[in-house]
This record gives C-alpha cells, sequence and structure tokens, in this order.
C-alpha cells in the first residue's frame, strides 16, 4: 500500500477515525479527571559502607549485589508488616471494617496491610551512590510521607535485627563452647598437677639437667677406678715385688739395698782378711741378715698395700658400676617423666588456644548482639508534599490522543480491508486480468458555463 492509497482511505473513512479519536481522548480525559488525587512522598536513606567496629569487616558490604539485597529488604513482608505495626494500622475500625468486605475475614489482617502498602511502594537506589529512595503514593499526602517515614525506620529496625538476632544465636552457642573449652582447660591443668605431685616433681628440666651431670661425674668416677683397677691388677700379677714402681720408687727400700750392698762387700773383704768365723764377721752376717728382713718387710708391706689398693679399687668399682646404673635409670625416669610433663604441657597450650579463640569469639558475638547502631541513616525524611504527582492529564491526554488517532486509522484500515473498494487507479493494478485503459480525473471544476449563457 502506498502513501496515497492510504490517504485516500483515511479521506474516505475519516468519520471512523475521528469518532475513534473523539472516543479515547474523551474517555482518557474524563477517566483522568474523575480520579482523585495522588500524592508522593520521597524518605531517602543513606548506607555507610565501612568496617564494622565490633568485628572490624565489611560483612558483605562491599558485594556486587548488595544494594539490590537492600531494595529487595525494604520491599520484603517483613518490613512492610513493621510498617502496619508501627503506624498501628491494624487497630483502625473502618480498616478493619475494608478487611472484612474486601476478604470477607479470610487470612490476615496484617498481611492484607502489608500487600496494599507495597502496591504503593518504590524502591529507587541511586545510581554510583549509596543512597536510596523510598518513594510512596497515596491519596493523602500527610499519610504518604507517614508510611514513607515508617517504611525507612522500618528498614532501619528490620536491618538491625538481621544483624544482632543471629549474634544473639551465636551468643548462646559459643557460651556453651567457652563453657567445654574452659572444662577440657582445667581438666588439662589437673592432670599436670596431680602427676607433679605424685612424682614430687617441681622443676623438671632442672632436675635432668642435675641429674644428668651427676650421671657424667659417676661415670667418670668409674672411669677412673676402673683404670687404678686395672693397673693394681698388673702391679699385683707381677711375680718378682722388686720390679713393681713403689717398690723400685721407696726410697726406704733404696736405702737398704744400697746398705745391704755395702754391708755385703764389707762381708766378704772381712771373710777373706778375718776368715768366716771371726767375730766382726759373724756381726756383719747377722746385720746383713737383719738388712735382707727388713728389705723383704718393706717389699712386702708395699705388695700388701698393691693388693689392698687393688681390693679397694674393686669394692669402689663395683660400688660406682651400681651407683652408675641407678643414676642412669633415674636420669631414665626423668626423661620419661618429662616427656609427659611435655604432652600434659601441650594438651594444656592447645586447650589453652581454643579456650581463647572461643572466648574471643563469644566476646564478639556478645557485643554485636548488644549492639543498638547501623550502617544505614534517613538522610531527607518525607515530607507531605504540596502539589499531587497525579493524575498528569495532559500527559494523559497527549497519550490518548496518539493513542486515539493509532486506534482510529487500524479501525479504517480494517473496514477497508474487509470490504474492499477501488479508490485510485493503483488499486487496478493490484487486480489481475484486468488491463487500464486510461483513468478519468474528477469533473468537478471541469465543466464551466458559456459566455453567452453568463449573459
Amino acid at each position: 500500500m502506498t502513501p496515497q492509497q492510504l490517504f485516500i482511505i483515511l479521506r474516505a473513512r475519516w468519520l471512523v477515525v475521528f469518532i475513534a479519536f473523539m472516543l479515547v481522548v474523551v474517555t482518557t480525559a474524563t477517566v483522568t479527571l474523575m480520579s482523585g488525587k495522588q500524592y508522593t512522598a520521597t524518605a531517602s536513606v543513606v548506607l555507610d559502607i565501612k568496617p564494622d567496629p565490633v568485628t572490624g569487616t565489611m560483612a558483605g558490604m562491599a558485594a556486587t549485589g548488595y544494594m539490590a539485597t537492600q531494595v529487595d529488604i525494604i520491599k520484603s513482608d517483613r518490613v512492610a508488616k513493621r510498617v502496619v505495626s508501627n503506624l498501628r494500622m491494624d487497630t483502625n475500625l473502618s480498616v478493619q471494617s475494608q478487611w472484612r468486605e474486601a476478604t470477607n475475614g479470610r487470612g490476615q489482617l496484617v498481611d492484607w496491610l502489608a500487600a496494599l502498602l507495597k502496591g504503593n511502594l518504590d524502591v529507587k537506589p541511586s545510581r554510583e551512590s549509596n543512597v536510596i529512595n523510598i518513594e510512596y503514593v497515596g491519596a493523602d499526602p500527610d499519610f504518604a510521607a507517614a508510611v514513607a517515614n515508617a517504611f525507612a525506620q522500618a528498614y532501619i529496625d528490620v536491618n538491625l535485627e538481621l544483624r544482632v538476632d543471629p549474634a544473639r544465636q551465636y551468643t548462646g552457642f559459643f557460651d556453651e563452647q567457652t563453657k567445654a573449652a574452659r572444662a577440657r582447660l582445667e581438666s588439662a591443668q589437673k592432670a599436670l598437677s596431680d602427676f607433679q605431685q605424685a612424682n614430687g616433681i617441681t622443676s623438671t628440666d632442672e632436675r635432668v639437667d642435675y641429674e644428668t651431670a651427676k650421671l657424667n661425674e659417676t661415670s667418670s668416677q668409674l672411669t677412673a677406678i676402673q683404670a687404678a683397677t686395672t693397673d693394681s691388677r698388673s702391679k699385683r700379677s707381677r711375680t718378682d715385688g722388686d720390679t713393681v714402681a713403689e717398690v723400685m720408687q721407696s726410697p726406704l727400700i733404696n736405702g737398704l739395698k744400697s746398705d745391704i750392698a755395702r754391708l755385703e762387700a764389707k762381708l766378704i773383704e772381712g771373710s777373706v782378711n778375718l776368715g768366716k768365723n771371726h767375730p766382726q764377721t759373724m756381726r756383719a752376717e747377722s746385720e746383713l741378715a737383719e738388712l735382707k728382713a727388713q728389705l723383704a718387710s718393706e717389699t712386702q708391706q708395699i705388695t700388701n698395700s698393691i693388693n689392698t689398693t687393688y681390693e679397694v679399687n674393686r669394692q669402689r668399682e663395683s660400688q660406682l658400676q651400681a651407683a652408675l646404673s641407678a643414676q642412669k635409670s633415674r636420669v631414665l625416669l626423668l626423661n620419661q617423666q618429662r616427656d609427659e610433663i611435655r604432652v600434659l604441657r601441650g594438651d594444656i597450650e592447645s586447650a589453652q588456644r581454643v579456650f581463647d579463640s572461643v572466648s574471643l569469639r563469644a566476646s564478639q558475638s556478645s557485643l554485636e548482639s548488644q549492639t543498638s547502631q547501623t550502617n544505614i541513616a534517613v538522610l531527607n525524611p518525607a515530607i507531605a508534599p504540596a502539589f499531587p504527582s497525579g493524575p498528569r492529564v495532559k500527559l494523559n491526554i497527549a497519550i490518548a490522543m496518539f493513542l486515539g488517532g493509532l486506534l482510529g486509522v487500524m479501525l479504517a484500515l480494517s473496514l477497508e480491508f474487509a470490504n474492499r473498494r477501488v479508490r485510485s487507479a493503483d488499486d487496478l493494478h493490484e487486480l489481475r486480468d484486468v488491463i487500464l485503459l486510461g483513468s478519468i480525473g474528477p469533473a468537478r471544476g471541469m465543466m464551466k458555463p458559456a459566455a453567452g449563457a453568463a449573459a
């Protein structure tokens, strides 16, 4: 269809277009003028996104969907019911009567009122900011402002409850965990104390160091005694006592040996000069015998002292071996006790860490459950609007004119296609088996009166 054909059709059916146009415009204007005035009140709240003063965390405030979540909270039934409760709308007798007429008493009055309030509510978060605008549309400007402010306050209260209620639940849980952790810590401390008292332990490390030093000292003494015993045994095993170092180094024995040698030389000389039976020779022999007897006695005494020393060393060695064995057992026992004490102390440290961690979390939960502050504040409270926001007469009539004209055109085209007519030469081209021979223009203006007739 060409624009010329469309124009011809609309000109032919202008009455249909006009009637449809006027019906839509008049109806819209009538409904708009008869509808009551609407007032829009706006309350603005701002969200302060900063670390929580109790926990020091952002608590999800910087998440991408945080603002959308807050908008959903404002639009939630919980907030709407809180508004109904704060405004005491459910106690109004006229409201109760309206609810009975609308629902025949079915359901809950609070739910019905909350649904009505949500129907006139609009929540708009600001772009690139933390401000949320709460708009409410009502027939009464004062009521609209009151509801908008009530939604803002209810949102703040519900947001605080959403933080405090879980914290209160966590507080009870962590209190029980703190008691259990304290009981485990006290049990571990008591186990260590009982073990120390049962074994008489005051300072394990110092006692182990002392007993270890004593063990080393006993081992050193045993080594020295074993060396002395070995030396005494080797001296004792020699058959010739004159080769013993103590005998060879004794001044008395060396003196006796010198006297014996001198007296033997004198005796040989006396035997040659005086004879064996001479009194001097016999006296010399007697003195020599006494010196040899004294030498043998001194040598025997030294040998006996070596034997005595050997026996004493053997006895001392046995005592030191017994003492060393006992000291080893004592040190091993102390090491075992120290290991057990380390295990018990490790249990105490582990229980202490758990107790400290749970106590800290319990304290944080307790503070969170007692907080009365939130990160939301009313930026601009709603005030009663002085001018209505609706209905918009000019806008509605302009839209009605557009829609009425469009409806008239569509209706005219529908009637035309339902009963198609030839209104121009272009319409003949659309018909099949029809040849256009020519066209006659409109007769108006073609026939002119003659000059004589006019006269």
